[in-house]
């Protein structure tokens, strides 16, 4: 694609947001309006404190702007009626940030397959971190027992439950791969998927339908859609939240893997990372000639899963 069509590419999907965005202020207005008098006539003109703030606080998010469109004061104003939401709705007084990409950073993962030994930390390290669904059990990390010689995972083993390691077996980590070039940016007709600046590949479930087309177009099994609401003990939620990532999902959306953005951005190691006790995982900022991922991709052996499909992956796979 030349300049000249991004360029047009770019108008047209500033153009249909603002269309959209156009309808629901009137839509907004208008309904605000038939909702503060649905509740005085349902309540005989006497609303209980919490529940009609609450009502209100959800009548102003449902209405709200796609989150490309929104100046930083509106950014502010929906992290803050999502503060009072938590709050209300479960109990919790959680911080929310809307933190935006720096510059000058564009994020990359490498896997080191020699040294990865199938332990899962990371995958329970990224169900804690990330907020997800305790009940049907959503993973967006997974593990494959691997036969010597195959670099493929759908040969390989992805719902293994014994000891590990296993001898004459390797493992492999899947997860969303955050494609320059990803379809299921291109498959979403609400443009509630895009992909951030430093390469984050994020949702604005607010304006995500549910349609599961994005889950059809990724050849990786990166999107996970909430089929019930989410249930998280109250105990175990993660407070810290962004509004791009963690922050606590509904029924009828899609979620991801979001390469961790309420810890990436600022400068800590995605939860996966972190937890790994072999070294395996490697993470960092691909414009930093002196970064570690840049000395991977320089001084080892790496390849990409299905790297013919040109989605261009910012993860890659590599051996000692």
């Amino acid at each position: 694609m030349n300049s000249r069509d991004k360029k047009e590419s770019k108008m047209k999907t500033k153009d249909i947001l603002a269309e959209k965005s156009t309808r629901r202020d009137f839509m907004k207005k208008l309904s605000i309006a038939a909702a503060a008098g649905s509740a005085g006539l349902v309540t005989g003109g006497c609303v209980g404190g919490n529940s009609s703030e609450e009502m209100g606080l959800k009548w102003e998010e449902y209405f709200k702007k796609n989150y490309r469109l929104m100046t930083q004061k509106e950014k502010d104003e929906t992290v803050e009626r999502l503060v009072k939401l938590a709050k209300l709705q479960k109990g919790v007084d959680i911080q929310m940030s809307n933190q935006e990409p720096q510059e000058q950073v564009l994020y990359g993962y490498a896997f080191n397959i020699s040294r990865c030994k199938g332990y899962m930390d990371c995958v329970e390290a990224c169900v804690q971190e990330n907020n997800l669904d305790r009940r049907k059990k959503t993973q967006y990390i997974r593990i494959f027992e691997m036969d010597p010689g195959k670099l493929d995972p759908t040969t390989g083993d992805g719902k293994f439950h014994h000891e590990v390691p296993v001898d004459n077996k390797f493992y492999m980590g899947v997860q969303c791969f955050h494609c320059e070039n990803a379809p299921c940016i291109k498959a979403c007709p609400t443009k509630a998927t895009w992909r951030e600046p430093d390469g984050i590949v994020v949702v604005d479930y607010d304006w995500c339908i549910g349609c599961r087309y994005c889950l059809a177009a990724c050849p990786y099994w990166g999107r996970r859609f909430n089929w019930g609401e989410p249930e998280i003990p109250k105990e175990e939620i993660n407070l810290d939240q962004h509004y791009l990532g963690n922050r606590l999902r509904m029924k009828g959306v899609m979620e991801k893997c979001t390469f961790c953005v309420q810890r990436t951005r600022k400068g800590k190691l995605p939860a996966c990372a972190n937890a790994c006790p072999t070294g395996s995982r490697v993470f960092g900022n691909l414009l930093d000639p002196n970064s570690e991922i840049r000395f991977v991709l320089k001084n080892k052996k790496v390849f990409r899963f299905k790297e013919e499909l040109g989605t261009d992956p910012k993860f890659w796979y590599f051996m000692d």
